[in-house]
């Protein structure tokens, strides 16, 4: 383990105007927005919000529809690194004919780099581990062939490769750009095969049994690795999300259980034919191995021979991100997002404290404490898009968590989180993403990406969820009653997303935030800088006509919490998406992803590649100040 500078959403620091927002008297407060008591299908949207922020010390630019990166004036974006580039000893160059093989591909940068994080060398301002995922692969573009589907078990084993996390070391060089160091120990490559192990209160339970592990305590890989976290003890958190989506049986008479209907499974036409080649994901011959997937997964990064730890008092579902943060009392909280249609927002807190004399100690805290789900209420005045909310924990025989209703044990619940808040009653949401924690006020920050079903029989609108036919998403925010561990909050929407050149009135007008200037739908990455600035990053639709006319491709966005101006800093090349942020300790160079460039085939991202390539991207100042102050 390694000592690190102090995340910085570590500590909740007291703010006595934290709760303006919710009186009303804050730019952002709902009362300003709406005229009190108008039913949401009919809100009355007020002026939009000037552009006076203090915060945001830059221009915002216009949407862009070209193959490359635009950026802010004053800035400068280069690739660090790219699908398919060196990285672990011995590994060749990338083959832009796709004729790389499975070994190869598992020493080289994996595909479709996601979240990430930046960890300092103790003691230099200038060295650094950046882990990022690699949340799943392009086959299109992965095998020379170009079919979407693995013809061999060759195939499965390049594709497993791809998948997972890559750690690597950089290095500041001239004009404060910075490079990936080749040859370093820390290089590493965590893949789908990977030999990892469980811990928490599932961990050993019959339902991770398989038989090739009988005590349900070893497991290999992690794959569909989404977003993720970075604890105070200087360890990698990385989030498994669409594991459904690997399982697959040729078993004509194979029956789900309702579990496995529960997490989405569809056997019968999985989106990746692994199964054909590699038994172990095949449900029908081994079933238990679906439950072995979906958790959240602790590295550490300058440990390059330690063992991967599957949490699973965190829960299994599909995660997106994990945002940490220390409650002033002193426990390590973990706030966490369920990325599907009509699924739940999650806060986990851990029993004992954040002890930062011995780092060493802290892993256990995510393995004793509590996981709870939240259910959000309307406002008690009947004011749209605000209200009041709390925590509901979920413990074995509390609130119809009981045998009766499938929970016999704690194991039951963590291993089918998802059935357990469907007894609670938690609120179901439009697929939350990303939630980061603004460091000056301890509020809470969710993407709501969107939901097409919203509206549905079985999903209906609800107070923090509004609108049918959610296409373009919102940004949900709490304020947690005295602190990160309280049990009841208050929340408000801090941008309900719109598109005013296509919908100029009504409710996918937007918030009078969304603005002409800045219209964008699907908010998805999130995070906070040391100013308090929310960069926002989106995955959402990029056809720029119809209900999406003037948005332009996927794009960064920065957001002043206090304003709630928002202005665009950065849009990327064709059909990508823009995710994982992550700062050096200066807040001089930032680091983000253009994941997928191409999926629609049209694109040659990075310099004119015959196969596009998701890139990690360095973004500084051209006067090596402050990014976006």
């Amino acid at each position: 383990m390694n000592n690190q500078s102090p995340l910085p959403n570590e500590a909740v620091t007291p703010n006595p105007g934290r709760r303006k927002f919710l009186a009303g008297t804050g730019a952002l407060s709902l009362a300003g927005f709406i005229g009190g008591g108008l039913s949401v299908p009919s809100l009355a949207l007020a002026k939009p919000v000037s552009g006076g922020s203090q915060l945001l010390g830059f221009d915002g630019i216009p949407a862009s529809t070209a193959d490359e990166i635009a950026i802010a004036d004053g800035y400068l974006a280069d690739v660090l690194i790219s699908w398919g580039d060196p990285l672990v000893d011995g590994a060749p160059a990338f083959d832009a004919e796709g004729k790389n093989s499975a070994a190869d591909q598992e020493k080289q940068f994996g595909d479709n780099n996601d979240g990430m994080s930046f960890f300092a060398m103790e003691g230099s301002r200038d060295r650094g581990l950046i882990a990022v995922n690699n949340e799943y692969v392009n086959e299109q573009y992965l095998y020379a062939h170009g079919d979407s589907k693995a013809h061999d078990a060759e195939d499965v084993k390049k594709s497993q490769a791809g998948h997972g996390v890559s750690v690597m070391e950089v290095r500041r060089g001239q004009g404060n750009r910075w490079e990936v160091v080749r040859p370093s120990r820390y290089n590493r490559r965590i893949t789908a095969n990977t030999p990892m192990r469980f811990s928490g209160p599932a961990a050993g339970d019959a339902a991770l049994h398989t038989a090739a592990d009988p005590q349900g305590m070893n497991v290999l890989g992690t794959f569909g690795n989404c977003a993720n976290g970075k604890t105070p003890w200087g360890t990698y958190l990385t989030c498994e999300e669409n594991f459904d989506t690997y399982f697959g049986t040729k078993k004509a008479d194979f029956s789900l259980t309702a579990a496995q209907k529960r997490y989405t499974l569809s056997p019968a036409d999985p989106e990746r034919n692994w199964s054909d080649f590699d038994p172990r994901f095949d449900v029908a011959k081994n079933p238990n191995e679906f439950n072995r997937h979906g958790w959240i997964v602790e590295i550490d990064p300058f440990a390059p021979d330690s063992v991967p730890v599957k949490r699973t008092a965190l829960g299994r579902f599909k995660h997106e991100n994990a945002a940490v943060t220390v409650a002033k009392s002193g426990e390590l909280v973990v706030y966490m997002g369920d990325d599907e249609r009509g699924e739940y927002i999650y806060k986990y807190v851990s029993k004992g404290k954040v002890d930062r004399a011995n780092p060493a100690a802290n892993s256990r805290l995510l393995d004793e404490g509590t996981l709870y789900v939240a259910i959000f209420d309307g406002d008690r005045n009947g004011t749209p898009l605000k209200g009041t909310g709390h925590w509901v924990a979920l413990v074995q025989g509390q609130h119809g968590l009981t045998a009766d209703n499938g929970f016999r044990t704690q194991a039951d619940i963590l291993i089918n989180t998802r059935g357990a808040a469907d007894v609670v009653k938690a609120t179901r949401m439009d697929r939350p993403e990303w939630i980061a924690v603004n460091p000056h006020d301890g509020r809470a920050y969710c993407t709501l990406t969107n939901n097409s079903k919203r509206g549905d029989e079985g999903m209906p609108i609800n107070a923090a969820n509004p609108r049918p036919d959610n296409i373009y998403g919102q940004i949900i925010r709490w304020d947690e009653k005295g602190d990160a561990t309280a049990q009841a909050f208050d929340w408000d929407i801090f941008v309900l997303c719109g598109n005013p050149i296509a919908h100029p009135q009504g409710i996918y007008r937007g918030t009078p935030n969304i603005t002409e200037q800045n219209t964008f739908n699907s908010p998805d990455g999130l995070g906070f800088d040391e100013g308090g600035r929310l960069w926002i990053l989106t995955d959402g639709k990029y056809s720029n006509k119809g209900d999406y006319e003037g948005q332009g491709n996927n794009q960064m966005l920065v957001g002043d919490p206090q304003s709630g101006e928002i202005r665009r800093f950065m849009v990327g090349p064709k059909s990508c998406e823009l995710t994982g942020i992550t700062f050096t300790p200066d807040y001089k160079t930032m680091f983000v992803n253009v994941q997928h460039p191409g999926e629609e085939k049209d694109s040659h991202f990075p310099d004119n590649s015959p196969r596009p390539r998701s890139s990690v991207i360095m973004i500084t100042r051209k006067d090596g100040g402050v990014l976006g102050a």
